[in-house]
């Protein structure tokens, strides 16, 4: 694919980025269970950090939660929303953050506020490191059609950054065979969706996350992901594991 061509391609910078099934795990803080992956992804030095908090409603009380969390691993996070040129801040900014909420309402801002070929441009052709945090994970990926969240607003196309050449679904969850629920389960929905569609689908559970570095994937985090091939019984990887093929 034209991405994995420009993963390996030695002229360009290398994309960067860091895919989060979830921002808070049961019994901890917001972001304290992925702290050490994200300072370990962005190192050491006290980077400005540009937040896209437009997944959910109160941008400035989300922009101050993600701030406080950011200013704890050691970074200055500046929130897009309060920016004069959204745009302009991507562009000045060391990383950005895309946070989670509703996915609709995110890829729809992202669209509307030009932001979302800003982002592509700065991560997949400058090398800027893209941090995401569940919607913030799904507009990562070629389109959202594998959140779960429901299409409260209409974006103009449900196809995203592309940063990377396949779908995520965030916070998978596993069917509870004691359950009286009738509905369709999780795995259920991934595997219709691959009745239209071929596209691999790798589903993250809470306390997952997919580290790319060029032409490298890796699977990080406390919990396996499963992986859904079209025509193949789905595939359990347990991190650390390797993942790069996904980029071919």
């Amino acid at each position: 694919s034209a991405l994995a061509q420009r993963a390996t391609d030695p002229d360009q910078p290398k994309m960067r980025a860091l895919l989060i099934s979830n921002s808070t795990m049961h019994g901890s803080g917001y972001l304290e269970h992925c702290a050490a992956e994200i300072r370990d992804f962005l190192g050491p030095a006290r980077l400005r950090v540009a937040f896209v908090p437009y997944a959910l409603k109160d941008h400035s009380g989300y922009a101050a939660k993600a701030a406080s969390a950011f200013d704890k691993m050691g970074y200055d996070l500046v929130s897009v929303h309060a920016a004069a040129d959204p745009v302009q801040a991507v562009k000045e900014a060391d990383a950005v953050f895309v946070g989670g909420g509703n996915t609709f309402r995110l890829l729809k801002a992202l669209y509307d506020t030009g932001l979302l070929e800003a982002i592509r441009r700065r991560v997949r052709e400058e090398g800027m490191p893209y941090i995401g945090s569940s919607a913030g994970t799904n507009v990562a990926t070629l389109s959202i059609r594998t959140t779960n969240d429901m299409p409260i607003v209409q974006p103009p196309s449900f196809a995203a950054l592309q940063l990377v050449p396949f779908q995520i679904n965030p916070h998978f969850l596993d069917a509870d065979p004691s359950s009286k629920h009738m509905g369709e389960t999780r795995e259920e929905r991934l595997l219709q969706f691959h009745e239209e569609d071929s596209t691999p689908v790798l589903a993250l559970r809470e306390g997952c996350m997919l580290r790319v570095e060029g032409a490298v994937a890796t699977l990080r985090g406390s919990t396996n992901a499963r992986l859904y091939l079209q025509g193949q019984p789905p595939a359990e990887h347990v991190p650390p594991c390797d993942l790069s093929f996904l980029l071919k």
